[in-house]
């Protein structure tokens, strides 16, 4: 049997061929359920049978039609492009076109060699209603024709995953999906079809100008589209030379017969059911011939009309169907308004109107929470189904979702209805539509919505309960700030208004809810929304006296703060994100009451929100470089780990981590469009990325040496790079070639930059000078001369009349570059000046230095505004924003942290106190090295990065005692005394010094080590002092005298050590000495735990295996925000109150986590259901 498997196992993403023929990808499921946004099959079944089903005389007299044939038979004709009025049929024309082209496609025919695919869009639902949708609908049907085309697709998903399909950079993902599907050999033939492409609401100019581009390319592929008649489409498609144009207006003689075949079709249907009289079937039919306009969606709608009239009334009924859809939409909406009953016809305008202003299609269960009923009507989704119906006209109902019939039902509504839909304004509907949203939300809003009980627990894993208690306001949830913008009532926004008395009593229960409903994106735009809401709508006076502003800028910090977090679990809302905001934070006080009951000692925080907005921890190395994307979506960093991320500036998620250079990165630049990324490398290379892909487009190779900073000239066709070869060179982003070399310095070039007109490019070396080029003639114009060092970072002013250059003299200069004059001189002491950045507006300046800082100077007046801490280490790069409200730096902590740049006029932290996460007193920017708690759990002592010792107080988590005494070297170890009042601490200076933990004080220093000194333990009665040392021996010292007893030549180094309690023998981290004379070494004893033995522990409390968790029993219980990521642990288990247990980690920031713990609620079912599942 050729070409057969009896078993095949794939792992992570493998492919697997068998023979020639059949490609199995493992992912090929996951990969198409997350391409498919709809299928345009469905959809297609779904639009006949709303209309009543395909009738082929509509649509059979376009297959003989000139233009038709003309573009079926030419192969030079590539675009059939059919427009017409509104109901006019296109669409069925459409439907019946794909009917008679499919028998001869794979669609229909697997052995065929022809693909079609085709989409419908609609306006009025937002599925597929944008440019995105249709593509991953048309590339959604090739691939179910031919299934190898998913390596396409597949090639850029295993990276990105679902999010290629829908974050900022889809369109351009798709775009290129579907030209390399075009492109494939594969492909022998295709039709593609886009039904209502005037419909499409979102990227319609890139939808038309993708057609315009690729028809011509690609000779085995045709295109239809219809449309509305449009200028701008007919603007837009009117320079495809290689299309034909069916206009159904200039067809009068054909549409005309084709809605009479469709009319007598109508009246003979509607004659049989109603048993009509042959007088009356005659006078129907010749009515709505006379009057029709040859439109089939008005014979439609008048058929479905007549259909509520009995035979004897029907003629009477005709003569109030006037000519024309205006006209029979303006009489439709009379008979709902005129309704017998007033109160149905109340609830009918109120569901019309709601349908108008609505953001997408909303289900009957939204509809009851965004609509009032009339006073006395019953409530439920029975009576909004029983009233949506009896507006059949305007409206369908299908599997709940309510959708407009036809795109203009919705225009005339629109339009023309506003008398009787919204007799007070617009503005007060969507009033209407706020109060009855957060009245709804009130209501359903709590905490813990689906009964999940365990606060650590993925999105992943959570399943929708049946019913969904989400599902009435999941509309709502996601809108309600959006038609809040489009109201007028001044009250709604003022203190104590209903916005203000919905986010203090429910706005971490909508937090929690936006994450149930895989919305948090969401909820930040509708955050930042309604804070600038605030800020034009009211008073400057009002702004700063307004508690609800307040709220406002608290709510948004928190939220963007911890975005990613409860976007992946929810209920860590109301554990890390709450526990580590700070004390005075609205939100906290607000909710103070939802802190979980088993931590009893929280984390200590700052008393306000610090400059810092969110860490992304990502990197393995340096971080050297950073740059946020034109839009402000993005941030990308490079780092010595050899990799480039791009993350969202949102949420902190890592959108793609692109990986090809064999050596570190040294600078990233955002193309202007944001469409690539240029990375420069130590393996001399320049990287030019789609970011949209991560995959890399060229490679640059000209340099001999490293390439330090790369930058993209202000039209894009352009990079400069610099390198430690002491050349800039000028590439060709098109062709990758090299179009100009600069050669001028004397040492290596640490900066080039554009000018912002894109005539000059400044370039920063180690030779201490600014060299400044002519891009016109390649010349120097200017070499600006005035530091003391070598220059690390240039950047133009906005305007390009100034330009700032930092340097490792620790200064920033500002010079004027039509006289070369330094203008200013900015000075600090915060050693070597790193990277340097203008705000958009000129008026600030961001300078990052090796001190762990982010300056942002006051060019007018030279000052510092604002110094933001937070790195615990040298700063290697800082950008502002596209917008300048935050500033992005990287650093050798291997972090990437995101700030508010402190320049708006309105914040909510106070700079003046320089509080950026200092999380404890006594943070001094180190790193804590160890940890060790004192017998009764009372104090803890650190060993830090900066060779002190700090002494903790575990119950009010600030430092009691602060160390130093070990001559400036590092300290490695630590341990106290049984009774707790003396502390030993090794050194690599070679010695133990025994402290008096009450003051401090030194009590003995024990010198006889040859080499560092790694581990020290006090015996069980305190007398006796146990020490290794990387000199491969252990010694054992009186606590007393500070004399040697014995010295035990363990012929290994020593990193921990402990005195057994069961006998006279030692435990360390290779086994347990015998003390005794032989110095036996058992390596099969026992051996005591590191650090790393608490990662993934499976009883009682620990850390999960990458540190990231708290885990009770193994399962994750509270995450450790990003900058409190840990170095070391330690824990405490009280033996008089076994049930807490006191959690102390130290952070690579310096800071200390102290938490006392007790049991938390009962997660056990989780981890069953977790273990079926796997």
């Amino acid at each position: 049997m050729p070409n057969s498997a009896q078993t095949v196992t794939a792992k992570d993403n493998a492919n697997i061929q068998v023979g020639d023929r059949i490609n199995i990808y493992q992912a090929e499921d996951r990969c198409l359920s997350d391409l498919r946004v709809t299928d345009p099959r469905l959809d297609k079944t779904r639009i006949e049978e709303t209309n009543g089903g395909l009738f082929k005389d509509s649509y059979r007299w376009v297959l003989d039609h000139y233009d038709f044939r003309r573009w079926r038979e030419d192969e030079h004709t590539r675009l059939l492009w059919v427009k017409g009025d509104p109901g006019k049929g296109k669409t069925m024309l459409l439907c019946g076109l794909v009917d008679e082209l499919a028998p001869a496609t794979q669609l229909t025919d697997r052995k065929a060699d022809t693909l079609l695919s085709y989409f419908f869009c609609q306006a009025t639902d937002s599925r597929i209603n944008n440019a995105t949708a249709v593509l991953r609908g048309l590339i959604y049907l090739l691939v179910k024709q031919q299934p190898a085309l998913i390596s396409h697709v597949q090639e850029r998903y295993m990276d990105a995953g679902k999010q290629l399909f829908e974050d900022v950079n889809a369109w351009v993902a798709l775009t290129d999906i579907l030209t390399s599907i075009l492109d494939d050999p594969k492909l022998e033939r295709a039709f593609l079809i886009i039904d209502a492409i005037d419909e499409c609401v979102s990227k319609l100019p890139k939808l038309l100008d993708f057609i315009i581009k690729k028809s011509p390319l690609f000779p085995r592929v045709k295109w239809i589209v219809s449309s509305r008649r449009s200028s701008y489409v007919e603007e837009r498609l009117g320079t495809v030379t290689q299309k034909v144009k069916l206009c159904l207006e200039s067809n009068e003689e054909l549409i005309s017969a084709a809605v009479g075949a469709y009319i007598q079709q109508q009246v003979k249907e509607l004659s049989q059911r109603k048993q009509y009289h042959a007088e009356t079937r005659d006078a129907v039919q010749h009515y709505l011939s006379e009057n029709a306009r040859d439109t089939f969606l008005w014979v439609a709608l008048v058929c479905q009309n007549l259909e509520k009239f009995s035979a004897r009334k029907v003629l009477s009924a005709l003569e109030a169907f006037p000519p024309g859809l205006d006209s029979i939409y303006e009489r439709m909406l009379a008979q709902i308004r005129d309704l017998e009953d007033s109160e149905d016809a109340e609830l009918c305008c109120r569901i019309l109107a709601a349908m108008t202003l609505v953001f997408r299609p909303i289900t009957l269960a939204e509809l009851g929470s965004i609509i009032e009923p009339p006073r006395g009507f019953p409530a439920g989704a029975e009576s909004l189904q029983e009233a949506t119906r009896l507006c059949s006209s305007f409206l369908t109902i299908r599997d709940g979702t309510i959708y407009f019939v036809h795109y203009s039902a919705k225009d005339y509504l629109s339009r023309a209805a506003d008398f009787t839909l919204f007799p007070t304004g617009r503005a007060d509907a969507h009033r209407a539509i706020v109060l009855q949203s957060l009245g709804a939300m009130g209501t359903s809003l709590r905490r813990d919505m689906y009964g999940l009980n365990h606060p650590g627990i993925s999105i992943d894993h959570i399943k929708v309960p049946e019913p969904d208690l989400l599902a009435p306001v999941r509309y709502s949830c996601v809108h309600w700030v959006d038609h809040l913008s489009e109201t007028e009532h001044p009250d709604d926004i003022r203190d104590n208004g209903t916005v203000h008395k919905f986010l203090q009593g429910y706005f971490l229960y909508w937090v929690e809810a936006s994450s149930l409903c895989r919305a948090i994106s969401d909820a930040v735009f509708a955050v930042e929304k309604l804070e600038r809401l605030l800020m034009e709508r009211l008073s400057r006076a009002e702004i700063e006296e307004s508690e609800l502003n307040i709220l406002t800028l608290d709510a948004h910090r928190f939220i963007l703060h911890n975005a990613l977090l409860v976007s992946n679990t929810p209920l860590q809302t109301y554990v890390s994100a709450l526990l580590f905001t700070p004390t005075s934070s609205s939100t906290r006080r607000l909710f103070k009451e939802e802190e979980p009951e088993w931590v009893l000692t929280r984390p200590v925080v700052d008393k306000t929100w610090g400059s810092l907005v969110k860490t992304l921890w990502g990197h393995n190395n340096w971080v050297t470089t950073v740059a946020f994307s034109p839009s402000g979506k993005l941030v990308a960093s490079g780092s010595d780990d050899r990799t480039v991320k791009i993350w969202d500036a949102v949420t902190g998620k890592v959108k793609k981590t692109l990986r090809d250079h064999s050596r570190g990165v040294k600078a990233v630049a955002f193309s202007p469009n944001g469409k690539l990324l240029a990375s420069g490398s130590t393996d001399k290379t320049v990287k030019i990325w789609d970011t949209s892909t991560g995959k890399v487009k060229q490679t640059l190779k000209g340099h001999s040496h490293w390439v330090t900073t790369v930058a993209f000239s202000p039209n894009g066709k352009l990079i400069a790079s610099g390198s430690v070869d002491r050349m800039v060179k000028l590439w060709d982003v098109a062709t990758a070639k090299v179009t100009r070399t600069l050669d001028g310095h004397s040492q290596w070039v640490k900066a080039v930059t554009f000018s912002p007109d894109g005539r000059l490019i400044a370039s920063g070396s180690v030779d201490g000078t600014v060299k400044i080029w002519d891009t016109a003639t390649n010349n120097v114009r200017r070499t600006l001369k005035g530091h003391s060092g070598f220059i690390t970072s240039v950047a133009f002013s906005p305007n390009s009349r100034l330009i700032a250059s930092g340097s490792v003299d620790w200064a920033v200069k500002i010079w004027d570059l039509d006289t070369g004059d330094v203008e200013q001189t900015l000075k600090d002491n915060g050693g070597w000046v790193n990277a340097v950045g203008f705000s958009p507006t000129g008026k600030f300046i961001a300078s990052a230095s090796d001190d762990g800082r982010v300056r942002i100077w006051d060019i007018t007046t030279g000052k510092i505004k604002h110094a933001l801490p937070g790195h615990s280490g040298w700063v290697h790069a800082t950008v502002f924003s596209p917008d300048g409200k935050l500033v992005a730096s990287g650093s050798i902590d291997k972090m990437v942290m995101i700030s508010d740049s402190g320049i708006s006029d309105i914040k909510i932290w106070d700079a003046t106190k320089d509080n950026a996460k200092q999380m404890l007193e006594g943070y001094g920017g180190h790193g804590v090295k160890m940890l060790v708690f004192s017998p009764d759990g009372k104090l803890i002592a650190s060993g830090m990065d900066d060779e002190t010792v700090k002494i903790w107080d575990t119950v009010t988590g600030h430092v009691k005692r602060r160390i130093m005494g070990h001559g400036g070297h590092g300290v490695e170890t630590i341990a106290f005394s049984p009774d707790g009042k003396l502390m030993a601490s090794g050194s690599d200076d070679k010695t133990v010094k025994v402290w008096d933990t009450a003051t401090g004080g030194v009590r003995q220093t024990l010198r006889g080590h040859l080499d560092c000194v790694t581990a020290v333990a006090f015996s069980p009665n305190g007398r006796l002092i146990a020490s290794g040392s990387d000199d491969k021996t252990v010694k054992i010292w009186e606590t007393a005298t500070g004399d040697i007893k014995q010295t035990l030549d363990v012929n290994a180094k020593v990193d921990d050590i402990s005195f057994d309690t069961a006998g006279p023998s030692l435990l360390t981290d290779f086994g347990s000495i015998q003390l005794n004379t032989k110095c036996q070494i058992d390596a099969a004893g026992p051996i005591l735990p590191s650090f790393k033995t608490y990662l993934g522990q499976q009883h009682g409390y620990s850390l999960g295996p990458d540190g990231s968790w708290v885990t009770w029993n193994g399962q994750n219980v509270l995450r450790l925000p990003p900058e409190h990521q840990p170095s070391a642990l330690a824990i405490f288990h009280s033996a008089s109150s076994p049930t807490v247990t006191t959690v102390a980690i130290g952070c690579r920031s310096g800071n200390v986590v102290i938490m006392s713990l007790a049991e938390p609620p009962d997660i056990s079912v989780f981890r069953e259901k977790e273990e079926d599942q796997s």
